[in-house]
């Protein structure tokens, strides 16, 4: 690092930024969000800090969403996520951008269970969303919190990808794969 320093500053009268600055393996360092995997063949991938840095922001998003419905809620969220994905449309790894659709989706159904707040409201909303008098009454009466129930199957039935989809969710991976088409 020193040589590469000597030469930077001295022979290309470059400034070097000492903090951001590191000899290291491709895939250990970041480069505006994006790194690269250690696979023989080299793909370009989202950085881990820029999915923690996004999805840090969709928390913060959904804790000032408990009072909003559902379809507000999407509203607000549409542009994050048409922005973030428009920036990394060229990784090549669908990895992480399934994970961060199914942990938002997750979020969402989590949201939605807070919001039907009594075990009755639970059981009748479910009802309505085509799960049989049984099976809802079980769910809503669970005691369980809300994230777990929110990751369980009976709230998976009720509200599916589909059911997102048709409130207008962007799904990270279809928009990447979409961007990826038009180039």
């Amino acid at each position: 690092m020193r040589g590469i320093r000597v030469f930077l500053e001295k022979v290309l009268h470059l400034r070097v930024n000492a903090t951001k600055s590191a000899v290291a393996r491709p895939w250990v360092r970041k480069f505006l969000g994006f790194s690269f995997t250690v696979h023989r063949e080299t793909r370009l991938r989202i950085a881990s800090e820029s999915v923690q840095r996004l999805t840090e922001r969709i928390r913060a998003q959904l804790r000032s969403a408990r009072g909003r419905s559902l379809t507000h809620t999407i509203e607000l969220l549409n542009p994050l996520l048409s922005g973030w994905i428009n920036f990394f449309q060229i990784a090549q790894a669908k990895g992480p951008l399934e994970e961060l659709d199914g942990w938002l989706r997750r979020r969402l159904r989590c949201l939605v269970w807070r919001q039907w707040k009594r075990p009755q409201t639970r059981v009748r909303k479910l009802r309505a969303l085509g799960l049989d008098a049984e099976r809802a009454w079980h769910s809503g009466m669970n005691g369980r919190g809300p994230w777990w129930n929110a990751g369980a199957s009976h709230l998976h039935h009720a509200l599916p990808v589909t059911y997102f989809t048709q409130l207008g969710l962007v799904s990270l991976l279809r928009a990447q794969q979409r961007l990826q088409c038009v180039r």
